[in-house]
């Protein structure tokens, strides 16, 4: 076993120990410890806090020497090069209003970038996988293992339908492409930031076929790179949020980029398929 494959190995026990523990404490009933961070809609739990404390006691244990950064501010320094970065519960606000969108987000950095990274979906069982020297996964509930091939899974039957069943002429360009792409994206805490995020969509619904904001940055990266979305794209993102959802989009073959900083919009990434990002690049990256 290869050392990415260890380091996977820690992530993934870590991803599930928490899922496992939010859903306990989900069913429990409603979380009653609730404080807001940068503004009033930016929530953190109890249960938030709890797993970021859980994931970090098991890495302390089984990983002393490495480094960490948690969402809800947990953090040290390490002496191995290595530093793990956590979301314990991305999709706070759905978890809290009982909606089974969220997930947990382990991923572990060296100098050069993410080295293994897992996403797990307590909800559905779905645990999403990579390694920077590896083929991306699914396993799913039941156990049945799919490798992740974002860019070919577009080329199926969902993917290459059009309006009303017909399919895209031999050839048929990115713009067109564009056109049938169901794009995930999300927003903000800030108002102000809001509303210029919303003058983009202005933009970018008429050109595409749908959009789709769930709520969990992670889990939405997460299902771009197994196909359920052909594109997402988001601002504000910080590095728990898509460390490991990024690493799976790139294995799977997609291309990640950034999108520039503007007045009333922060830096944010898109992911895509070579030429489909780059079109959908022109709609969304400025004001």
């Amino acid at each position: 076993m290869s050392c990415s494959d260890d380091l996977l190995s820690v992530a993934v026990q870590a991803a599930r120990m928490a899922g496992e523990l939010l859903q306990e404490r989900e069913s429990l009933g409603t979380e009653l410890e609730v404080e807001s961070k940068s503004t009033p809609t930016d929530l953190v739990s109890a249960a938030d806090l709890a797993a970021e404390r859980a994931i970090r006691e098991l890495l302390e244990s089984e990983r002393p020497d490495d480094g960490f950064v948690g969402e809800e501010g947990g953090s040290r320094e390490g002496s191995s090069g290595l530093n793990w970065v956590v979301d314990p519960l991305d999709g706070t606000i759905n978890y809290l209003f009982g909606i089974p969108q969220w997930c947990v987000s382990v991923a572990v950095r060296d100098g050069e970038g993410t080295v293994a990274g897992a996403v797990y979906d307590a909800n559905r069982g779905e645990l999403f996988t990579a390694t920077r020297d590896g083929a991306p996964s699914l396993l799913s509930s039941d156990g049945e293992e799919t490798q992740l091939n974002a860019a070919s899974a577009r080329t199926g039957t969902r993917g290459a339908q059009h309006e009303h069943g017909a399919q895209p002429a031999q050839g048929a360009g990115a713009v067109e492409e564009l056109g049938s792409a169901l794009v995930a994206t999300g927003f903000a805490y800030d108002a102000r930031v809001r509303a210029a995020q919303a003058r983009v969509l202005e933009r970018v619904l008429p050109r595409v076929r749908d959009v789709r904001r769930l709520g969990s940055a992670a889990l939405d990266l997460a299902w771009t790179a197994a196909g359920r979305y052909d594109a997402y794209f988001e601002r504000t993102v910080k590095e728990w949020d898509i460390a490991a959802g990024v690493l799976i989009c790139e294995r799977a073959g997609l291309e990640v980029l950034e999108l520039p900083v503007h007045e009333d919009l922060p830096w944010g990434i898109l992911v895509a398929r070579p030429g489909l990002a780059e079109v959908l690049m022109e709609l969304v990256a400025g004001p």
